[in-house]
Parts: C-alpha cells; structure tokens; sequence
C-alpha cells in the first residue's frame, strides 16, 4: 500500500514540473522498509528507524525530512498516517562553499591533462576533454552537459532539456566552442563512437557524474591545483562558477547594465529565480570588492 502511495506522491510531484528522482528513490526505500515491517500507514517510529540507518548525519536528515512531506501529503488524506517531528535528525542545510575560481591557464592545463585519460586512442580522452571545455565556456551543469543528445547541437545552439524543474532552454554557442563541438563529432565519426548522447566514452553512452567528478579531481591534484585526498579545492561544479563570475566581471559597472545583465545570465545559466545568480556577487571576493568601492564612491559622492 505504501509503495503504491509513494507511486501517486511522485507523479503528483513530477506533474508539477519537479524531477524528483532522489525523492523517488528514497522514498521507495523507505515504503520496502516499513512494509517489510508490516506498515500499512507511516508510522515515525519507523521514520526514525530507517533514517537512523543512513551512512552520515546530512543523509539521515534527508532521508527524515523526505519521509515527513510524504507523511504529511498522505496525513491529509488519512488521519491514520503519522506524520514525525520536524527537526528530529537537525535543521537547515549545509552552507553553500565558497567557490574556487578557476583561472584560465587552470581551466586549460586541466583541458590539456584531459588529452591523456586512459585508455588513449579512443574517443574518452576526447570527451573529457571537450565536455570540461564546453562546462567552462557555457557554465552548464554536469548533469544537463550529460544528458545532451547530438540532435541538440542545432545550428541557433545546444537545446538543454534536462534543466532544473523540468526546464528546458537555447544555449547560444560562441562561434569558437561550436567549432569545437563540431571537431568532437568528426573525431567521433572517426574512432567509431556510435550512441545518441553528445559525449560518450568507449560503450557508446555517456559516462557518469561520479567518473565525470573522479577524473577532474584526480587531473587537478595531478596538475597541483588542488591538495591531496581530504584537503580542500576546485571541484568540478567551479568551472560553471568561474564562467558565472568572469561573465559578470566583464559586465560594464554601469547599475542599468549589471541588472540587464543578471537577467540574462540567470536564464542563460537556467536559475529559476534570479537572486541565484546574485549569489555570486556575494560570494566572490573580487565582486564583492568592486561592490564596496562603487558604495564608498557613491556615499561620497552623496548619491542615494
């Protein structure tokens, strides 16, 4: 019965626009464990149970949390369901990490490392090099970079269909990372890499996060610009960080242009809410200064 509910729960979610997959998932974990326990409704015994059960205490917290919307979606339709505590495993999330920017020459040694990721003389090192290049130039997300198909590469630019919420967006390409792309797809052709997505390796289909997320770290520590395992530095999101940042670096410091501006990088980097994108002005130290001096200049100046 659980099992079913967490079926009606998820295609509720999904209709509104939501991808839902790591709640989908967890909660038909959940459903296993309390059914196995004969639960016919929640129970937070149960809840608490199974989220004690996670490997770390931001995973028990979110196993906890996503089993206690579920209860209270069901509760409303039957006071038999049990709905938990807020709080129990903690509150509030992790804070944001303040992010590393990438310089150019980094961003192009990592590129250039990319060339010899084994096994060479496939199409792998070819991928990992240009998928780093493309996340660089465009600061798309890994896994909207990952979920391209070749039909998406359109000559008005790449179609992204697997945005956040469901979002899909035209990416306009600078004439010389579409030239890239294009060299890619001959490169392809040419070693026989067959498969619908963009960036493939050997099987033909893309590889995943994690591998995505190993190679780049492993590259960079190679490369000395990140510290051994447990020591902070670049990940692999920073190159969609250094983009968003040099993009709005670059911006005239004029207040009309910087809003126009914001706009349309908040849609070109897919935010659903603009004040996403005002997050890097305040996270970034050499935007930040640029702030405060334009600040003292105006209160000398005696403007509003």
């Amino acid at each position: 019965m659980l099992i079913a509910d967490v079926e009606r729960y998820v295609a509720l979610q999904r209709s509104l626009g939501l991808r839902f997959d790591e709640q989908a998932r967890l909660l038909l974990c959940y459903a296993r464990f309390a059914s196995a326990a004969g639960d016919g409704f929640v129970v937070t015994q149960r809840v608490r149970a199974w989220s004690s059960e996670a490997t770390s205490p931001r995973q028990a917290r979110l196993r906890y949390d996503t089993a206690r919307r579920f209860a209270a979606f069901l509760r409303a339709e039957d006071g038999r369901h049990e709905v938990p505590p807020s709080g129990a495993f903690g509150r509030g999330r992790r804070p944001r990490p303040a992010p590393y920017l990438l310089s150019p020459s980094e961003i192009a040694a990592i590129m250039t490392a990319a060339l010899d990721v084994p096994p060479k003389g496939t199409i792998s090192p070819l991928t990992y090099h240009h998928l780093f290049g493309l996340l660089a130039a465009t600061g798309l997300r890994i896994s909207e970079a990952l979920a391209l198909k070749r039909t998406d590469l359109t000559d008005d630019g790449l179609v992204v269909r697997r945005g956040k919420f469901a979002k899909s967006r035209l990416l306009p390409l600078h004439p010389s990372t579409r030239a890239a792309l294009d060299r890619y797809l001959v490169a392809r052709q040419r070693l026989g890499a067959g498969g619908d997505d963009l960036f493939v390796v050997r099987h033909g289909r893309a590889p995943t996060k994690v591998r995505v997320y190993c190679v780049f770290v492993r590259l960079a520590r190679a490369l000395g610009i990140r510290g051994v395992q447990g020591a902070r530095g670049p990940r692999l999101h920073d190159l969609r960080h250094s983009f968003a940042v040099r993009s709005l670096t670059a911006c005239p410091p004029d207040r009309t242009a910087v809003t126009r501006h914001m706009l349309a990088l908040s849609t070109y980097m897919g935010h659903a809410d603009v004040a996403a994108t005002y997050w890097y002005l305040q996270a970034t130290p050499v935007l930040l200064n640029g702030i405060a001096a334009a600040a003292e200049q105006a209160f000398a100046g005696g403007a509003a």
